[in-house]
């Protein structure tokens, strides 16, 4: 017996994102724009990278010490900043909300390309690059390049974040301030796992997040414009799918292998159910 699947989630993700404005970005450039000024404001000397380091230091030594109480919680968290095992947890959208995922690649495209201007433009030191080694904890590889700001996983993360929330934003107020409350916790602690293994500051994941959070209305917005997505359609289209997730689980194997972490085994999960899925729906357009 053939099971019948429900209709997708694809219009109601391009009912929600009808709704999303460019306007809603205004407030976010205006805590971007304080976030970049504090070195400045609350220090005067040194160069904006020195300022940038000293005005957080005892707060990242403090979150650190904190956050790295959990070490094998925080190094699998942070492994979401991962384009390879964070997007494995949406891939049943790739062919029952298309648009959602049309926005996801657009914005990851701008993300790469903002994320290496912007790590060129300030060139801040990691902290292990700054501090002494022992002084602080370092869970996973020592990073100490000049690429600390802005934080590339939190970008990542507040992209598929923002996604979600704008693509599935319910109806009712109550239900949506609970929802927003719910995702964005979920996020922080994701990106606040980068101050926990070590690898970022503090203003690194704020600004990250919010970046990620900006690029994700203009992925919507772009997306809602060009509709590219759907002009590339054909008849090989499912076979393409199904080429780009089986790559996809060779890649989250090749983490498995390499980091052996649970995160990484709940990331093979929702890619094979999306397989089993993929196949259903055809076996489903058969019978019909």
């Amino acid at each position: 017996m053939v099971v019948k699947i429900k209709p997708d989630l694809n219009n109601k993700v391009i009912s929600n994102f009808a709704k999303v404005r460019f306007t809603y970005l205004i407030p976010s450039f205006l805590v971007l724009l304080t976030c970049f000024s504090i070195p400045i404001i609350l220090n005067t000397e040194n160069n904006y990278s020195d300022k940038y380091i000293s005005i957080q230091k005892e707060v990242f030594f403090t979150l650190n010490s904190l956050l790295s109480s959990f070490p094998h919680l925080e190094y699998n968290l942070t492994q979401l900043g991962d384009v390879i095992i964070l997007l494995p947890f949406v891939a049943i959208f790739i062919h029952y909300a298309p648009k959602l995922w049309e926005a996801i690649i657009t914005s990851s495209i701008l993300s790469l390309i903002t994320s290496a201007v912007l790590k060129k433009i300030f060139s801040v030191p990691r902290p292990a690059a700054v501090f002494d080694n022992d002084s602080f904890m370092i869970i996973g590889k020592t990073l100490k390049g000049n690429t600390s700001l802005p934080s590339g996983h939190s970008m990542t993360s507040f992209i598929v974040i923002t996604l979600l929330l704008f693509a599935f934003m319910p109806k009712k107020k109550g239900h949506q301030l609970f929802f927003i409350f719910f995702i964005l916790t979920g996020g922080f602690i994701i990106t606040f796992s980068r101050v926990g293994v070590g690898a970022h500051y503090p203003l690194d994941v704020i600004i990250g997040s919010i970046i990620g959070y900006v690029l994700a209305i203009i992925g919507i917005q772009l997306s809602k414009r060009l509709n590219w997505l759907s002009k590339l359609k054909n008849k090989y289209q499912n076979i393409i799918l199904i080429v780009i997730i089986l790559t996809w689980i060779i890649l989250v194997i090749q983490k498995i292998i390499m980091k052996n972490l649970l995160i990484a085994y709940l990331a093979l999960i929702p890619l094979l159910i999306t397989v089993w899925l993929m196949k259903l729906k055809k076996d489903v357009q058969k019978e019909n």
